[in-house]
C-alpha cells in the first residue's frame, strides 16, 4: 500500500513576520490527499502555529538535552510548548556547517520522539562520495548510526538529500532516485523490521513545481523537503498538488 505522502517546506534562515501571509494559500490547498508541514525559523514558529493552527509547523534543529548550559540551542520541549509538531535533524547543512555526527542527529531524533514530535532525519552523499561510488555506502551507514531503534513510521520520515547536487550543475536522473530511495527502504526494513515499511522517504534535491511531478511518483518516494521553493505559496503549491 502507498504512504501518504508528505511535502515540507524547509525555509532554513530565511522569512519574517510579513512571510507569514503565504501560509494562508499554503493553508488553503490542503485537500486532505496530501500531508503538508512548514519548517520556518524558530522565531517564527508561534506566529506561524497562531497565524494557521491546521498547518503542521516544525523547526530546523533540536538540541537532545531537555535543559542545560547550551547557549543558543533549543529542547524539544521549548519547540513544542512554541507549537511544533516536527523537527528536522542532520540536514546536511548542519552535518556540514556544524560539523554534527551520525551519534548527534540519533540523540536529537530520539529526544524528538520522546517528545513527541516527528522526527525528519536527512541523510546525503557528498559528490566525492558519489564520484567515489560510495553513495549507497555512506547513505546506509548514516541511516544505521542516526535512526532510533524504537522509531516508527508514526515518530520517523527520513529525508535523501544529494549534497552533490547542490549548486554543482549535476541533476540526479529518475533513476538515480529510485535506486537511492529503494535502498534507504531496504535499509529501513532491516533496522526497523516491518515497521520500516511504514516510514515516509522525502526527496530533497531541490524541488521545484518543474520536476516535482517526476519526482513524487518515483517509487519509495513519499513525498518532498523542499527548501528555496517553500518560501512562495505560488512555487510551494503546484508541489503539493504534484504529490495528489
Amino acid at each position: 500500500m502507498a504512504l501518504r505522502k508528505l511535502v515540507a517546506g524547509n525555509w532554513k534562515m530565511n522569512g519574517s513576520l510579513a512571510s507569514l501571509a503565504e501560509l494562508d494559500a499554503i493553508a488553503d490547498v490542503g485537500s486532505g490527499a496530501v500531508d503538508i508541514a512548514i519548517c520556518p525559523p524558530a522565531t517564527l514558529i508561534a506566529p506561524a502555529v497562531a497565524r494557521q493552527p491546521g498547518l503542521a509547523i516544525g523547526a530546523q534543529d533540536c538540541h537532545w538535552n531537555p535543559s542545560g548550559a547550551h547557549t543558543g540551542c533549543l529542547s524539544v520541549a521549548m519547540l513544542a510548548e512554541a507549537g511544533a509538531r516536527l523537527v528536522i535533524v542532520g540536514h546536511s547543512e548542519r552535518r556540514t556547517d556544524n560539523h554534527e555526527t551520525d551519534a548527534e542527529v540519533k540523540a536529537k531524533a530520539e529526544a524528538a520522539i520522546a517528545g513527541g514530535l516527528t522526527a525528519i532525519v536527512c541523510v546525503g552523499e557528498t559528490e566525492a562520495e558519489r564520484d567515489a561510488g560510495r553513495e549507497v555506502a555512506v547513505v546506509t551507514g548514516q541511516l544505521r548510526g542516526s535512526v532510533p531503534e524504537s522509531a516508527t513510521g508514526e515518530t520517523l520520515v527520513v529525508a535523501y538529500e544529494p549534497v552533490w547536487a547542490i549548486g554543482t550543475g549535476r541533476t540526479p536522473t529518475v533513476a538515480d532516485v529510485a535506486d537511492m530511495h529503494a535502498a534507504i527502504r531496504q535499509c529501513l526494513g532491516q533496522l526497523l523490521g516491518d515497521e520500516g515499511a511504514n516510514v515516509r522517504i522525502l526527496y530533497g534535491g531541490s524541488v521545484k513545481p518543474a520536476n516535482a511531478a517526476e519526482l513524487l511518483h518515483v517509487p519509495d518516494v513519499d513525498g518532498a523537503l523542499v527548501g528555496g521553493a517553500s518560501l512562495k505559496a505560488a512555487d510551494f503549491v503546484p508541489i503539493v498538488a504534484a504529490a495528489q
